[in-house]
């Protein structure tokens, strides 16, 4: 489970390097989004060493993108679009699903009719 927070911390960070490359505008904010995308990259890596690489890039792109879209609507008053939002929520539980149909070691835990 400790590694699946190391996901869930490398998205939020995700989320703020996407921001980062969109609204940068003076060097401290280049070295912040800079520190971001080492940050995001480097857990996601450590978290794959043990979690199946598959499903652990499949939920933290999941998460960073619809942390970004939810960011953008809180922080830079980006209009709500309701499709965008249903779009995320399926998204999400998407991300989720994978996450309990996979255990540590990368095998299914469901093992349905073939």
């Amino acid at each position: 489970m400790k590694d699946w927070w190391k996901i869930i911390v490398a998205a939020i960070f995700e989320v703020g390097w996407v921001i980062g490359l969109k609204h940068a505008d003076s060097a401290l904010d280049w070295a912040g989004t800079a520190v971001a995308i080492y940050v995001s990259f480097y857990l996601l890596i450590v978290a794959g060493r043990t979690l199946p690489v598959g499903t652990a890039y499949a939920v933290f792109v999941g998460l960073g993108a619809a942390g970004t879209v939810i960011a953008e609507i809180i922080l830079f008053g980006v209009p709500v679009n309701p499709a965008k939002l249903i779009l995320i929520a399926v998204l999400l539980a998407g991300v989720v699903g994978l996450k309990f149909v996979t255990d540590q070691g990368g095998e299914e835990k469901w093992h349905g009719s073939h």
